[in-house]
This record gives structure tokens, C-alpha cells and sequence, in this order.
């Protein structure tokens, strides 16, 4: 008796029904990808400092450099105008004023002795920048840096929503999987979709057939729930790891490219070397899953992302070429662990839940999203590389508690609790097959 897993290889394990889908897929992928990562260049901060009137023209009439021009007039100016005062704060005096000394200007306005007030900016800034971003069109700096924060996380927490309520629409842009059918009792659908396959495959099915269902007639309809995901102590376990790690995953991934936006260098070089190295952590996926298997990959992957962070922020800034080597190496590490976790989830959850328990665990993903702008641009100002700090300590924990979920390897993929329950154990679940009921036709 063909079981389902058999109709299936019959009618097309990867022909041009699946490749259908996957390009759909693929691209729905391409066009999320610009909004995911585009606050690298929308929300570029160059550096800046205030505009001051009169200031221009002093320096003109005194023929001072650029340099001396910052020296004279820009607040605790170091050369790199770092400090919270020399961009945010201006002296506050009256550049216009008639017997300004060019060689002591501030001296000659306030008289010897004293000190200049310091004022907000309040005639907008300057950016050392050709180019032009939200930043610069909107004055988010400062006081206001909050803003371009709260952009950011609103986009994420848009996803967020979306998940939840778009999501349902979403899925009736793609057939279902039969398998998941069947185990909600509605094997009608489950064939006609097999049928579907079939035909876009240029297959032919078998002539006669009844009806699909488990070898187990008590197996029944089984209706998804959250209590589910926490029900057991194995599920219990699988959910807090996996929902840590899409966490985890989500907030290295989107620092590392937020933290590249305001490294220093060249932040359209250091962008792309960093996204080429996806390329060979693809490839190194590809390799290792199959022989190695997922559990020692991913955490690998999470340990490295995480000591590549620390190794980062130890580095002198001076020193840029090997801080942006270590970043990448970050980069392709969190890569890898983010495509492992979108893997494995599905591994480790029954059929019945396994949308559910997807769609549970990679809500933290926004979550984790809507948060990181806030540990990126409000850190920075405490210590440059302090969320690099952060994420060290993240990746290293995700990594860790990868150890402790299943190797899901060559195991065939739960049906029930009790098969995610007995997946610790060296031999593999028991597979519940769905057999194929065929009708013959009687011989006399």
C-alpha cells in the first residue's frame, strides 16, 4: 500500500510546481530585503555640528583653514568633533560682532578670565556629508536622535503586525502542505492539491483512489494551540531556546548593520563586503547540514558571531581594515545562525503546530528588531562599540543553548508531542504514515 510520502516522490519532489512556489517566495523575499536593511543609508548620521551665524564670514575675513575654523568656534573641538558638545552645543556669542580677534576670537568677545555659555542649536546644523539622508533632511540629531530610533522600530513592529494579521491572508497565496491537511481532517484538499501538483508537473497519478489518512485510526484532528508549544517539558524547552535564538539572531543580524552605518569607513565598501560573505555562509550550510548535521553548525555559528563582536570592539579604531574583517566574520556567523533557526524550527515541531509554533518563535524576531535601534544609537553615545559588548553576550548565550535542543538529522519530522517528547533519545521516532487507500478494479 503507497504511502503518502510515495504519491508525493511520484508526482514530483522538486519539478516545476515546487520551483513555482520557491520563486514566489524568492521573490517576496527580494523586495523585503531593501526595506530590512535600508536604514544603513537612509538613516546614515554623518557627522555634524551647529550652525552658527556670522561664523562663515569671520572665518572668510580671517582666513582661517577649515581646521582652524572648528578650532575657534566649535565646542571641545578634538580634531573629530566626537563629544556630545561639539555637536550638539555652540558657543554661545555674537560671531557679527565688530573687534572679534582672529587669532583669540572667543577671548576678545568675553574678555579674559571668562567663560562662553554654551547654547542649543538653534539655527539647525552643518553635516560633513555630499549626500543626504533622513538625518540630514530632518535634523535628527540631538535631542532628536530618538526619532530616527523610533523609525526604525516602527517599520519592525509593522512586520510584527503584519505577521499576524496578514499572515492568514497571506496563506491563501500558497497551497497548504497536504501533509498538514490530513492532520486536520481535511483530506479532500490535501488530494486536490496533490492532483494540482500532478498536473503542473506534467505527472500522471494513479487511476483509482479512495481517500488519505494515518495508519493510526485514533489519530484524529488535531487542533493547534499555545498551550501546546509549553504543554511538555521538551516542548517547553524547543520554544524558549528557539524563540531566544530568532531573538538573538535578529538583534546581531540588524546591529551589525545599523552599528556598520556609523563604523567610520567607507559605509558603502563596508556594507558590501560584509553582505558578500552571505554568500559563503550559504555555501557553508549547504555543506555541513547534511554531514555534520544542525545542532553543532548553529551553534558554532552563534559562538562566532559573538567572540567576532568582542574582537570588534577590542580592535583600536585606527586600525579599520581588521575591524571590518572581524565584523564580516560576525556577520557571516549570524548569517548562518539566522538561515539555521528558520531550518530547525520546522524540524522540531509536530505537523499539526508547526505553523503556529513557526509563527510563535519568529514573532521575536520583530520584537528583537523593534528593539535594536535603541540598543545601537543609544549606546554609542555611552562607548562607540558598547553594543558590540551586547551582542557578544547574546551570541554566546544563543550559542549554548543551542547544545541543549535535538539533532534533528536524518529523523523523520514529528507527527505528535509524544514524537517531539522522544526526539532526545538515540533512536528515531516512529513515522506515522499516511497510507494511499487504492481502489482495483475486480477481476472475474
Amino acid at each position: 500500500m503507497p504511502t503518502l510520502d510515495d504519491i508525493l516522490e511520484h508526482v514530483g519532489e522538486f519539478d516545476r510546481f515546487q520551483k513555482q512556489t520557491f520563486f514566489v517566495l524568492c521573490l517576496l523575499s527580494a523586495a523585503f530585503t531593501p526595506v530590512y536593511v535600508g536604514v544603513v543609508f537612509f538613516g546614515f548620521i554623518p557627522e555634524h555640528r551647529c550652525f552658527s551665524p556670522g561664523v562663515a564670514e569671520l572665518s572668510q575675513r580671517c582666513g582661517w583653514s577649515l581646521e582652524e575654523q572648528l578650532n575657534h568656534t566649535v565646542p571641545e573641538w578634538d580634531g573629530r568633533g566626537s563629544s556630545y558638545n561639539s555637536r550638539c552645543r555652540r558657543y554661545e556669542a555674537d560671531w557679527n560682532a565688530t573687534g572679534v580677534s582672529c587669532t583669540d576670537p572667543l577671548g576678545s568677545l568675553v574678555g579674559n578670565g571668562s567663560t562662553v555659555p554654551l547654547a542649543p542649536c538653534l539655527d539647525g546644523w552643518v553635516y560633513d556629508s555630499p549626500g543626504s539622508s533622513l538625518v540630514t533632511e530632518f535634523d535628527l540629531v540631538c535631542e532628536d536622535s530618538w526619532k530616527l530610533d523610533l523609525f526604525q522600530s516602527s517599520v519592525n513592529a509593522g512586520f510584527f503586525i503584519g505577521s499576524i494579521n496578514i499572515g492568514y491572508i497571506a496563506d491563501r497565496c500558497l497551497p497548504e502542505s497536504p501533509r498538514w491537511l490530513i492532520s486536520q481532517g481535511k483530506n479532500d484538499k490535501a488530494m486536490k492539491i496533490v492532483s494540482d501538483m500532478a498536473k503542473k508537473n506534467q505527472k500522471k497519478m494513479p487511476s483509482h483512489f479512495e481517500d488519505i489518512k494515518f495508519e493510526e485510526e485514533d489519530c484524529g484532528k488535531q487542533k493547534p494551540s499555545l498551550i501546546d508549544l509549553v504543554r511538555t517539558p521538551q516542548m517547553r524547552k524547543n520554544t524558549l531556546i528557539l524563540m531566544y535564538n530568532w531573538f538573538t539572531s535578529s538583534v546581531l543580524y540588524q546591529g551589525l548593520i545599523m552599528h556598520m552605518g556609523i563604523a567610520g569607513g567607507n559605509m558603502y565598501l563596508d556594507f558590501l563586503y560584509s553582505a558578500l560573505v552571505e554568500f559563503p555562509a550559504a555555501f557553508i550550510i549547504l555543506v555541513t547540514i547534511d554531514r555534520v548535521g544542525r545542532r553543532y553548525p548553529w551553534a558554532v555559528s552563534n559562538l562566532v558571531a559573538g567572540a567576532a563582536c568582542l574582537v570588534t570592539a577590542l580592535i583600536p579604531e585606527d586600525i579599520h581594515w581588521l575591524k571590518v574583517i572581524t565584523a564580516c566574520i560576525g556577520r557571516m556567523g549570524i548569517t548562518m545562525a539566522f538561515e539555521m533557526v528558520c531550518f530547525v524550527n520546522t524540524e522540531l515541531y509536530p505537523t499539526y503546530i508547526r505553523n503556529l509554533g513557526v509563527m510563535v518563535c519568529s514573532s521575536l524576531c520583530d520584537v528583537g528588531g523593534v528593539i535594536v535601534p535603541f540598543i545601537v544609537y543609544r549606546l554609542v553615545e555611552v562607548w562607540h562599540d558598547l553594543p558590540l559588548i551586547v551582542f557578544t553576550v547574546l551570541g554566546l548565550i544563543a550559542g549554548g543553548l543551542v547544545l541543549l535542543l535535538p539533532e534533528t538529522k536524518g529523523r523523520v519530522l514529528p507527527e505528535t508531542v509524544e514524537d517531539v517528547e522522544n526526539f532526545h533519545r538515540q533512536s528515531a521516532p516512529k513515522a506515522k504514515k499516511i497510507y494511499l487507500h487504492v481502489k482495483t478494479a475486480e477481476h472475474d
